[in-house]
């Protein structure tokens, strides 16, 4: 064992020349940790989490779910490179106050911004425009207190309803955009209401055709809305 031993001292110099490079190469990694830790990560940038508060207008009434404006709109904001996740929180039949009552649970936390389609049920019905005006105030303030950006989808009121309904009802978005600060699009129903060839048999829901006039009209609105979200983020 003896003689074995001392016959491996050309071994025992190479593992102490291993042992020597070792060390070097510990001394450079430490050297080099700074700025390891310094180097930017790859940036994963996440979508957009936008929710879509509305009524049957933007739920898509008669319309399959991939007709519906919400996932028209987030396939157009996607062809554009604009990468959203958009949720539809559109429920046939709701009015402004209505949506007011579901708002915690219909826009979770995540997320980012928020359209409010919300206001032709309460025309509909003549519901005095003071509660429509206060209910789509109060989701407004709600929700920009939970610093969620808002955009304000405009409703004109039909014009059975008369003269003076009509003026006190479509005055209530563009108040509010100004009095909140938010953006507003001034008709939702823009270049679709009263087209028979864009709505289907009730006369009042747009056909999977007239989704398509309404994203393409509102698409720069939006646009120009979630752009100033990025540029806030930033």
């Amino acid at each position: 064992m003896a003689s074995s031993y001392g016959s491996s001292s050309c071994g025992v110099e190479r593992f102490g020349s291993l042992l020597k490079q070792m060390l070097v190469w510990s001394l450079l990694l430490i050297a080099a940790e700074p700025a390891l830790a310094q180097a930017p990560a790859a940036s994963i940038v996440a979508p957009i989490k936008m929710v879509v508060l509305g009524d049957s207008l933007s739920a898509g009434f008669g319309l399959s779910g991939a007709d519906a404006f919400p996932a028209k709109l987030q396939k157009a904001l996607k062809a554009r490179g604009i990468d959203v996740d958009v949720t539809n929180a559109g429920v046939s039949g709701d009015t402004a106050s209505g949506g007011r009552d579901r708002l915690d649970w219909s826009v979770p936390q995540g997320t980012q911004a928020v359209i409010v389609e919300l206001g032709a049920n309460d025309a509909l019905r003549g519901i005095d425009p003071a509660i429509t005006r206060a209910a789509l105030a109060d989701i407004v303030k709600r929700l920009k207190a939970r610093g969620i950006a808002v955009m304000l989808c405009g409703m004109l009121a039909p014009p059975n309803d008369g003269a003076d309904f009509a003026a006190r009802f479509n005055s209530i978005y563009p108040d509010l955009a100004k009095a909140y600060d938010v953006p507003l699009y001034a008709f939702f129903l823009e270049g679709v209401a009263a087209d028979p060839k864009l709505n289907q048999a009730d006369g009042m829901h747009p056909t999977a055709e007239g989704v398509d006039i309404i994203v393409k009209n509102i698409l720069p609105s939006v646009e120009a809305f979630l752009g100033s979200i990025s540029r806030h983020a930033s």
